[in-house]
């Protein structure tokens, strides 16, 4: 089995690459993430090596670097990070496939997912990645899988939004949020999204029909009631949530965030996959399937202009800590990249 977790190499060797890298887990960015140089990825046969063009940060970066809740520590190892980064998001070329890959050549543009990919190279699985869109830089592309992948399934799979229905998205102007929003929009859902201020002009041009400042009213208060609501920003209970849907309303729950070092909000989900079948609400959430299938089904809503990722602020490699900390900072709408240089 190859070893994912190599030590960093200090001769300079032509093996090496530019990474970032965490020895420990901590909240603060700055404090664990660290530029350095690593010994390449091997691959397997079943594997592909991709030159990373780009990557992106989002909250499950902040998550496997904090090693918070620490429910995700039997993934992300027990004591200290069991991978040298905590990066998922890959757009690149490929460099090398193993010899049991098929459908990939050195020279593909690909996106899609890998572990350790704060790096400028990752190995990946042909199962993770598809072609990049053709209309999308890789700083672009980078930005799409994991919360792309989040958003369609939430939307399309467990929402099952369709045409007519009233749509209520919270986090609307998020990496996730973003996504959702175009999505929604494009199955003819009529779609109310919660933003704060200055992000409202940001999600009414993704094709929200209408838009709540919940620094200002509360959205739930109202007498409407959703046939959907993708709940993102998580930190509303189920009780006010399910106020706000019909009878046979469906809530998708997508984000989690306490405070709590345990169960970081996820209690909330479970409470409300314990109670969906005592009720005629479907209240449930779900984890997101990083598949290639999915990412071709985003490629053809890009490549059919339905779809677009709308990236904040592309920040080079060595800045990983300080993009972490300003997706911390709660101003970035979309999404934050990284990127690598060509060579």
């Amino acid at each position: 089995m190859r070893n994912t977790n190599e030590p960093v190499a200090t001769d300079g060797g032509t093996r090496t690459m530019a990474a970032v890298v965490q020895e420990r887990y901590g909240a603060e960015p700055e404090a664990v993430l660290r530029p350095a140089r690593l010994a390449r990825p091997g691959i397997g046969p079943d594997e592909v090596l991709v030159r990373v063009r780009a990557s992106s940060v989002d909250r499950g970066t902040w998550h496997l670097m904090a090693g918070l809740p620490y429910a995700v520590r039997p993934v992300s190892g027990l004591r200290r990070p069991r991978l040298p980064n905590p990066g998922r998001n890959i757009a690149g070329v490929v460099e090398a496939v193993g010899r049991d890959v098929t459908g990939f050549a050195p020279g593909d543009e690909v996106y899609g997912t890998a572990a350790s990919a704060f790096a400028e190279f990752a190995a990946a699985r042909p199962d993770r990645i598809a072609p990049k869109p053709a209309g999308l830089t890789f700083e672009e592309a980078a930005t799409v899988p994991v919360s792309g992948l989040t958003a369609l399934q939430a939307v399309r799979d467990k929402g099952r939004i369709r045409e007519g229905r009233q749509v209520l998205i919270t986090g609307a102007a998020g990496g996730v949020g973003a996504f959702a929003v175009q999505l929604a929009h494009a199955f003819g859902a009529q779609v109310t999204a919660v933003a704060s201020t200055s992000k409202l002009d940001a999600v009414r041009a993704l094709g929200a029909d209408h838009v709540s400042d919940y620094t200002r009213e509360d959205f739930l208060a109202g007498p409407r009631r959703y046939d959907v609501i993708i709940d993102i920003a998580g930190n509303r209970g189920l009780r006010d949530l399910r106020r706000s849907l019909t009878p046979r309303g469906r809530l998708v729950i997508t984000g989690g965030e306490t405070n709590g070092r345990w169960l970081g909000g996820t209690d909330r989900q479970l409470r409300a996959q314990m109670l969906s079948p005592f009720t005629g609400q479907h209240l449930g959430t779900f984890i997101s399937s990083e598949n290639a299938d999915g990412l071709r089904d985003l490629t053809a809503l890009i490549d059919a202009g339905t779809l677009r990722p709308v990236v904040d602020r592309v920040y080079p490699l060595a800045e990983t800590a300080a993009a972490v900390r300003h997706l911390l900072d709660g101003r970035v709408i979309g999404k934050l990249a990284l990127t690598l240089p060509a060579e």
